[in-house]
């Protein structure tokens, strides 16, 4: 056992370097005159926060003139969680959007992808105006015998002022809206 655990101590050691070295860009991590611009990641708590506004964290999806009908529904889906992680980086404040959802086939529907509209929104909690606003499309696909699927929704451009993490609000979620 202990000749085991002699012979891995060169691999562990050097593991544990490199462990050590933490770069958010693959390009600075090995920049020892750290020549590069520096992108740093920030404390949670300066991150505002990412939330849902009411009825926007589910969507169905009906058959031509089939709408409000349950037994014309093609598909539905559901937002549960959201979170961000940020960065700060010239200035600006690099905010990621992260939502987890499940879509599940209704009585219409059928394996394949599905397209769904998710906006994400960052607002200014004094002046209550939009800073961003990005309408995407999530592609998940409908497989098996049970046609449901998870999904992981990722905004990661979203850019803000610097200073503005504790005065703004981000919301996330479905809009079938127009883009912008």
């Amino acid at each position: 056992m202990f000749h085991i655990i002699r012979n891995s101590l060169p691999i562990l050691s050097v593991f544990l370097i490199l462990s050590g070295c933490k770069s958010t860009e693959p390009a600075n991590t090995l920049d020892v005159a750290n020549t590069a611009e520096q992108t740093a990641p920030i404390i949670q708590g300066s991150c505002p926060r990412v939330s849902f506004r009411e009825g926007t964290t589910y969507y169905r999806a009906y058959t031509r003139k089939g709408e409000g009908d349950p037994s014309k529904i093609t598909y539905q889906s559901s937002l549960a969680d959201a979170t961000r992680s940020c960065t700060i980086s010239g200035g600006q404040l690099n905010v990621s959007v992260f939502a987890a959802g499940r879509l599940l086939a209704g009585p219409q529907g059928k394996a394949g992808e599905v397209q769904l509209p998710i906006r994400v929104v960052v607002v200014d909690k004094k002046t209550k105006s939009v800073l961003y606003s990005e309408l995407s499309t999530q592609v998940v696909s409908l497989i098996g015998p049970n046609l449901t699927a998870q999904f992981v929704f990722n905004d990661p451009n979203v850019i803000i002022p610097a200073g503005a993490g504790g005065e703004t609000e981000v919301f996330v979620g479905f809009d079938s809206g127009p883009k912008s």
